[in-house]
């Protein structure tokens, strides 16, 4: 009970004052003071790839870019699965087996484990609280309770969010362009990508994520030149 009154505090105490836009990142921060994690991020779910609202820290907003853009990690199969997914050991053959790419990346940037919980309820899942840590290892029963609090109160912050005025795919373009400003040049990227290959927003965005994954960089990154035409698609 006193765990779980601190745990209160420290949500409380993080998010007093913030703006409604902030509340994500400073649940992040949180979720990392509370739990035995170096770093944490949230996502949301969309059509194409998952929206990064927040993260505690470079490093985790970095490993939340990198799973957006390999389309595949344990945060895309929590979003896809609406289940809590724990990567315990990225180095160990279950969980490098599971996500390859991602793990040798993962780990190569320090990361040991990664303990991706859906947000949402039992219908629908929103998004996802992506936990990171520099070592292997599972969490307590206790830990899990108190990383589902966050994610519970992370469910409640963002569903809370103002949207845009209409309602429907324009309204929640507002709502996503006002929280993830970033995000919307994949979006314009990909309507560049579909004029110059003549090909649907599907394929358009396989074809950012694969031109992205082989020169070294996000889809977040690459996205950016393509929009300033620095960057340019050609049909083969």
């Amino acid at each position: 009970m006193r765990e779980q009154e601190r745990a209160a505090e420290v949500i409380a105490a993080g998010v007093r004052g913030a703006e409604p836009g902030e509340i994500p990142g400073k649940l992040c921060v949180a979720a990392v003071e509370l739990l035995p994690v170096t770093g944490a991020s949230v996502s949301l779910r969309s059509d194409g790839m998952p929206v990064q609202l927040s993260a505690s820290d470079d490093r985790a907003a970095r490993m939340s870019d990198i799973q957006a853009t390999l389309g595949d990690g344990p945060c895309t199969s929590a979003g896809a699965t609406g289940t809590t997914v724990y990567a315990t050991d990225l180095t160990s053959e279950r969980d490098a087996g599971r996500w390859p790419v991602f793990a040798q990346q993962a780990t190569a940037a320090g990361i040991r484990a990664v303990y991706s919980m859906p947000l949402g309820n039992d219908t629908v899942c929103v998004g996802t609280l992506d936990l990171y840590r520099d070592v292997p290892g599972e969490l307590t029963r206790h830990e899990v309770l108190l990383a589902e609090l966050v994610a519970s109160v992370m469910t409640v912050a963002l569903t809370a969010l103002p949207r845009g005025e209409e309602d429907g795919p324009e309204g929640d373009a507002l709502w996503l362009s006002g929280l993830a400003p970033a995000h919307d040049e994949v979006y314009q990227a990909i309507g560049v990508i579909m004029v110059q290959l003549g090909v649907d927003s599907d394929e358009a965005l396989a074809r950012l994520r694969a031109h992205s994954f082989a020169h070294n960089r996000t889809a977040l990154e690459m996205a950016h030149d393509v929009v300033r035409h620095h960057e340019r698609f050609d049909r083969d």
